[in-house]
């Protein structure tokens, strides 16, 4: 069988898998509840995959190992910063949030941080919390319909525009039939194809190169500076460096796409079990891109986008069969993420600013889903931003406007309606301003001033 022909057979049996557990999800959607969250009833195992698969885009496998490849040895900073995050999420806000979501039946963050406001206080909180979601959220999306246009036409040729319109096209359809459950399902069926990939591919590199030493003698024939962990920076200039970097993992409570799954738990032992499984998740998963964006420093050529170094080594140490299954690890990040997304702008559109019945909520956020789609298809073929950049600058939004709120308010108690308002438009523009200063964001990564500024306002808002 020809490459491309063997490679196109695994990916089309890989989505038909896909839309299958769509239409099977399709039929378990009784109410919102069901479509938003799957009935409160997520076992460990789904809901940990899914948690993690969905916090892990694209940007962690071509954007990760892309940095890896253009960094070098300062990239190793990626790897405490999201198992960071990933602690921070499973231990301090999952057992509190899914106790807690459940005693108040709130179905979305926003509708959980909204709880103690009244009137227009509560309008306007929903509507802030659902326009930042909507913005950043499709922001994101594109980045990842985006990333799909990079795997097509490195993989199999296909030209940028027609790779993004099937890959948003799959995910739409199993989005919309099937909601919570086939995002979750899918999620977990992709979050285990893409550990197979950060085994694989790393290893089959080291293999490649002839070991640890060889992968750092590669970086260091192609530029000595890639075995700087400082990345030349000194003093105050190297903290700003580490600490920004760091900063990343403060995103992750504030990622509505992620910690939905945990208001979806069905008990405390699944938090306890899916806490050990995404951390190990986790660890593998990051390790293995860092490792991988290594090697190809020493065993890619000719590379024109450093963001598409794992597709390069998976074409060129692998069988088309296997590469296909590979290939597909890659399309999973950005399909588990994507669908994530797409069902909270979903739920952002028609739960949280509709005051209709559960099944006019469902065909409206059926729609929205179809909507936001189509605009963030749009955005991905103009967009020409990377997307490891993309993706952090929405991670920032979302991880500054929601996560200090969601902490303080799960930590301290509830905040005063003003000062949760204040912290949410805080943390969004301070992200903003900061990223579009250079002199500030060369100095330190956005989330991090802008968490700050929006945690303090939402912990002297808290009360008494």
């Amino acid at each position: 069988m020809e490459g491309a022909a063997a490679l196109l057979t695994t990916l089309v049996v890989y989505k038909l898998l896909l839309l299958g557990v769509g239409a099977w999800a399709a039929r378990r959607n009784r109410d919102q509840a069901d479509f938003f969250l799957g009935g409160r009833t997520l076992g460990p195992w789904v809901a940990s995959g899914s948690a993690a698969a969905s916090s892990s885009s694209a940007w962690t496998l071509l954007g990760v190992s892309g940095a890896a490849f253009r960094y070098g040895l300062s990239a190793v900073w990626i790897f405490p910063a999201c198992l960071g995050g990933f602690a921070l999420n499973w231990f301090l806000v999952a057992e509190r949030l899914r106790q807690r979501s459940a005693a108040s039946g709130a179905v979305t963050l926003t509708e959980f941080l909204a709880e103690g406001s009244r009137g227009r206080l509560r309008s306007s909180f929903v509507g802030s919390a659902s326009a930042i979601v909507l913005v950043s959220l499709g922001v994101y999306v594109a980045s990842q319909f985006k990333a799909a246009g990079v795997t097509f036409g490195e993989t199999l040729g296909m030209g940028q525009e027609a790779a993004i319109l099937v890959g948003a096209g799959i995910v739409l359809i199993y989005t919309m039939t099937g909601g919570f459950w086939a995002v979750s399902v899918t999620d977990l069926i992709q979050g285990l194809v893409m550990a197979a990939a950060a085994v694989l591919v790393p290893l089959a590199a080291l293999v490649e190169i002839g070991g640890p030493g060889a992968m750092l003698e590669g970086l260091r024939q192609a530029d000595p500076a890639l075995l700087d962990v400082w990345r030349g920076k000194t003093g105050p200039a190297a903290l700003g460096l580490v600490i920004g970097t760091l900063g990343i993992g403060l995103g992750y409570p504030g990622q509505p796409h992620v910690v939905n799954r945990f208001m979806a738990l069905r008990g405390p032992r699944a938090v306890r079990q899916g806490a050990a499984i995404s951390m190990a998740w986790a660890a593998v998963i990051y390790a293995g891109m860092l490792v991988a964006g290594w090697c190809g420093r020493g065993l890619v050529v000719g590379l024109g986008d450093h963001e598409a170094v794992l597709l390069r080594l998976t074409a060129d140490l692998f069988p088309p069969a296997l590469a296909g299954v590979i290939v597909a690890a890659v399309l999973s990040a950005i399909m588990s993420t994507a669908d994530s997304q797409l069902l909270v702008c979903g739920s952002a559109a028609a739960y949280d600013l509709s005051a209709k019945d559960s099944g006019s909520r469902l065909r409206r956020s059926r729609l929205a889903v179809l909507g936001i789609g189509a605009l963030a298809v749009v955005a991905a073929i103009l967009i020409e931003e990377t997307i490891f950049n993309s993706v952090l600058f929405a991670w920032s939004a979302l991880g500054a406007a929601f996560g200090p709120l969601l902490l303080v308010r799960l930590w301290s108690g509830p905040v005063r309606p003003g000062y949760a308002l204040a912290a949410v438009w805080t943390g969004f523009l301070v992200t903003i301003v900061w990223f579009f200063t250079p002199a500030l964001k060369q100095s330190l990564y956005e989330l991090v001033p802008a968490f700050a500024a929006a945690g303090l306002i939402a912990r002297i808002g808290v009360r008494r």
